[in-house]
């Protein structure tokens, strides 16, 4: 997608702070951190949200979900963190580009929102 934001980090036009890249996943620090570690993973093949989750990507989804306790261990989050998906701008989903959210380096509690 020529005017993704996520694309765009993926591709090394737009600068991160990249903490993980293998063949169908990257991951990057956000850049407005909502605890301690807070982590994008997304898949490099482009969806726009979960909606397009489908039989033809599922191995870039799970490659995503794979991805997540390595990213996990090696940013020290052995007593816990969480991951969320935020699909279409009324659950918050500012960049259409499919990503997930690591987030830990505190106690994050049981409540979401």
């Amino acid at each position: 997608m020529d005017n993704c934001l996520f694309c765009k980090i993926i591709a090394g036009e737009i600068p991160s702070t990249k903490v993980y890249e293998d063949e169908k996943v990257f991951a990057f620090r956000d850049i407005n951190p909502q605890a301690p570690v807070h982590i994008l993973i997304v898949p490099k093949k482009h969806l726009d949200s979960a909606n397009e989750i489908g039989e033809d990507n599922l191995e870039d989804v799970a490659a995503c979900f794979a991805a997540v306790p390595k990213i996990a261990a090696a940013e020290g989050l052995s007593e816990g963190y969480r991951v969320i998906n935020n699909c279409g701008a009324a659950a918050g989903q500012t960049v259409m580009h499919l990503h997930f959210h690591l987030i830990g380096g505190k106690e994050l509690g049981e409540k979401i929102v």
